[in-house]
């Protein structure tokens, strides 16, 4: 139990796929200006990363016992663009508002290497199908809390003055190296904690 637990506080904290490896820029930069759309993106974010987990876990051992793991990230890119087409479909039969407010980053989630990266790393750690699924659920996680947290930081942004050259895509990005050093902190807290 310990050991899930260290899974959660990773994803959400010390390995932030955001924050701490930087995979899934795009979405985090182009998505986070409005809370409402930073909470639909990481929803779908979390829901891919944890079906795909779910689909490829199985198909991945068949390639490994067929001795076909070579092929791992061809599958799993082809595995997580189907996912993302499905949702698209549903959000734009069930939930149009969020659909046409996500506009062209719902369907980036398909190429968002934060999906593809948390299905690789499960397989690169060993771990098994539970372990893969929490893992996968932490980090869609971690990737909503920096989603939200940069959604507010760039709120209080536009409601500040702000130099001319340092205004638009500058500032975004000082403000998203800051959150990325605040989260540095929690850095050692999962081994200080003694849970791995």
């Amino acid at each position: 139990m310990k050991f899930y637990f260290a899974l959660l506080l990773m994803g959400l904290l010390t390995q932030n796929f955001i924050l701490s490896k930087f995979l899934g820029i795009c979405p985090f930069l182009g998505v986070s200006k409005k809370l409402n759309t930073a909470v639909g993106m990481s929803a779908a974010v979390i829901f891919v990363m944890v079906i795909a987990t779910a689909v490829t876990y199985p198909i991945n051992l068949l390639l490994e016992t067929n001795d076909l793991a070579y092929l791992q990230t061809i599958v799993f890119i082809l595995v997580i663009a189907a996912l993302v087409q499905f949702i698209e479909m549903i959000m734009k039969k069930y939930i149009k508002s969020l659909y046409n407010a996500l506009g062209i980053y719902l369907p980036l989630i398909t190429t968002n290497c934060a999906v593809l990266g948390v299905v690789l790393l499960n397989v690169d750690n060993g771990y098994n199908f539970p372990q893969s699924l929490v893992n996968s659920f932490a980090a869609g996680l971690g990737f909503g809390l920096a989603m939200v947290m940069f959604a507010g930081v760039r709120g209080r942004i536009e409601n500040n003055d702000i130099p001319k050259f340092l205004q638009g895509l500058p500032i975004t990005l000082i403000a998203a190296a800051l959150v990325s050093l605040s989260f540095l902190g929690f850095t050692g807290i999962v081994e200080g904690m003694g849970l791995i």
